[in-house]
């Protein structure tokens, strides 16, 4: 084998690149020693062998950075243990003698700094700022509340520093007993006696304080009262003294509505004035006279119109299906506070004047047994004792007179032309309301009993909702079954002239704030949104068409908003649940002030808390509630500027995420 020569090896490239990678080497390690910062740099120490008389010796090369303290003994002590630190011999690696300042600071090392202060933890974060999981839910304290002073307190803080600082706290006083379940856009007296008539239930619908007259106290608690019963036992009793009045004991525990168990609940047999036997019987029927109303799948979202204490409501949540209760605070004004109280999604709203608070084509279901309202009038006590018998003796009178005769007759009678255009408003507003294809549910006497004026009733109401172009399903014993069109076809194929009219194409069917209820027939979108949803549960993570209706700067994201908003607050209560232990909270009547797409209400579905989320959308953002109904949820339109139309006392979590930012702009 032949041997490479001295010049070969010198030009081969393992060598080249041996000899490149020493040069650099020595380079670097030259500049780093002579030409560095002030920077900490190596320290290099050694030790001689010892010797007979002697032990170890450790000789230090400084860096250039020789003013700086360390601790070498230290250092060397802790490499050999068992072994005695000895004094460090004040020898340089050039072999002159350091000073003594250098002595000393070799030999004796910095003092240890003391620790840091004990960090004073507050609530569930611990003292490196992460969450704790040790931590307890207080429990209510009466006392706070009877022992509740008035007026301003004076408080004293004592500083670290020993010094005292005294302060003054502002505290709202306690309301008068009397207030205990005031609403104050529905209890403020001095408007509804202005009010100028009340015939069609005027009193009923919201009358703000005016500026600088609203609540400038806290609403007290009733004497006695506790937290209330966890759901689901909160569906069949509640604490006598949270809701303390029986009236309705008195008026229709006949009627399986409620009584009174010993001497600290109420009971909820789950009965109603149609339906005594029980609500789980009831729905079975109404599922067995029309097979296509699956609860639980097509029908997720149903208003009971006069629900009383939400019985019907509170049986369908067992079936997943979500039920607006509504009722009026009249003479039984204690029904939706006892709704409430059980756990059941309730309002207090009434049909009058002025649209409900709730989008178009919002719910699958609108059901009324004895809700006491007389659908075929203006109003829920409009003209009571005008028969259509009457009626039609007043028209065919009209028809008989000349054009300027009929002008002068209605000059001096307009309320005749009022009745003419605006029979049947009520249903037209249900009709709103009712989703594409949705049912109605009717529950009445006119229904079954055979009596001259309720037959008379009956008459009319087919009538009128022929007009609608509702179909009859079904009716059976005491409840009769109506569906909406899918489209506007019947509307366009009726006779001209036909009454109620369609609504012009420029209204907005979801404008309901402060907006009185319309004569006319609201259109059914020609593109089929708000009829074609997805059934339950898909339909909570669809993104439904109208997404694409609602007044919002994005136009091609929407649906990637839509999906991201789910996800953010998906990952939000997650992380609720797991550190703040929300389930231990048995949270149940929840609202989300803002509630956008109703992000938030579908994540506490989704992570199976056991409650139910009121979505407020307020006037001052874009109107995402038809979005909320489409996804299976509930909610309502608000201006956080006045009062919310509930009891006290009514919600276990509000839920503001952005909205006290949004709404001081205004």
């Amino acid at each position: 084998m032949k041997l490479l020569g001295n010049a070969d090896l010198l030009t081969s490239q393992t060598a080249i690149k041996f000899a490149a990678f020493i040069f650099i080497s020595v380079s670097f390690f030259y500049l780093g020693k002579h030409w560095s910062d002030g920077s900490r740099q190596l320290i290099f120490f050694s030790r001689q062998s010892p010797s007979a008389t002697a032990s170890y010796i450790s000789t230090v090369g400084i860096s250039p950075n020789f003013n700086k303290e360390f601790n070498i003994s230290a250092l060397i002590s802790a490499t050999e243990p068992g072994t005695e630190s000895k004094p460090v011999d004040p020898v340089k690696n050039d072999g002159k003698p350091v000073s003594a300042s250098e002595a000393h600071s070799l030999q004796h090392p910095p003092t240890t700094p003391p620790p840091p202060p004990v960090i004073k933890s507050y609530g569930i974060v611990d003292e490196n700022g992460t969450m704790s999981d040790e931590f307890e839910i207080g429990e209510f304290d009466p006392n706070l509340v009877e022992n509740w002073g008035n007026g301003t307190e004076t408080q004293e803080e004592t500083k670290p520093e020993g010094a005292t600082s005294t302060f003054r706290v502002k505290k709202f006083g306690l309301c008068d007993e009397s207030m205990r379940e005031y609403i104050p856009c529905l209890d403020n007296v001095e408007a509804i006696k202005r009010l100028k008539s009340t015939e069609k239930g005027e009193r009923f619908e919201r009358h703000c304080p005016e500026k600088g007259k609203g609540l400038n106290c806290l609403v007290p608690a009733p004497k006695g009262y506790r937290p209330p019963i966890p759901w689901p036992r909160s569906r069949d009793e509640v604490w006598f003294y949270n809701v303390p009045h029986t009236r309705l004991v008195d008026d229709k525990g006949g009627q399986n509505w409620i009584s009174k168990k010993g001497k600290d609940k109420f009971s909820f047999p789950g009965g109603g004035t149609q339906f005594i036997h029980g609500a789980d019987q009831y729905l079975n029927q109404i599922s067995k006279m029309v097979p296509e109303i699956t609860f639980g799948q097509h029908i997720r979202v149903v208003l009971d119109v006069g629900c009383g204490v939400a019985s019907f409501g509170a049986y369908l949540l067992s079936r997943n299906v979500i039920t607006m209760s509504i009722a009026p605070k009249d003479v039984h004004e204690n029904q939706i506070q006892f709704a409430l109280e059980r756990g059941v999604p309730a309002m207090a709203a009434v049909f009058a004047t002025r649209r409900l608070l709730y989008p178009s084509q919002a719910f699958d279901l609108i059901h009324c047994s004895r809700c006491r309202i007389n659908w075929t009038r203006d109003g829920k006590f409009f003209v009571p004792v005008l028969s259509s018998h009457l009626l039609k003796i007043i028209l065919t009178f009209l028809l008989l007179l000349s054009y300027d005769q009929l002008l002068q007759y209605l000059l001096m009678y307009p309320s005749v032309l009022v009745l003419c255009n605006e029979d049947g408003i009520l249903l037209l507003e249900v009709n709103r309301m009712l989703r594409a294809g949705g049912y109605f549910a009717w529950a009445a006497q006119p229904v079954y009993k055979h009596e001259e004026a309720l037959e008379e009733q009956w008459e009319e109401m087919l009538n009128l909702t022929t007009r609608l172009c509702w179909t009859l399903v079904k009716k059976e014993g005491y409840i009769a079954m109506w569906q909406k069109p899918f489209n506007n076809s019947c509307y366009l194929s009726r006779e001209a002239g036909t009454i109620p009219p369609l609504c012009d194409p420029n209204d907005d069917p979801d404008n309901v704030w402060y907006v009185d209820l319309k004569a006319c027939i609201s259109r059914i979108p020609e593109n089929g949104y708000g009829a074609n949803v997805a059934p339950w549960p898909a339909r909570l993570q669809t993104p439904p068409d109208r997404l694409q209706s609602i007044h919002i700067e994005s136009y091609i994201a929407r649906k990637e908003l839509f999906k991201a908003e789910s996800k953010y607050w998906n990952e939000i209560v997650a992380s609720y649940v797991r550190a703040l232990h929300w389930k231990k909270y048995k949270l149940r009547n929840v609202m989300d002030m803002r509630a956008g797409f109703g992000g938030f209400a579908a994540a506490m579905i989704d992570n199976q808390l056991d409650a139910w989320v009121l979505n407020v959308v307020p006037v001052s953002g874009p109107n995402t509630l038809p979005v909320i109904y489409d996804r299976g949820l509930i909610g309502v339109m608000h201006d956080w500027c006045e009062s919310f139309d509930t009891y006290p006392r009514t919600y276990d979590l509000l839920h503001a995420a952005g909205l006290f930012s949004v709404e001081r702009k205004r």
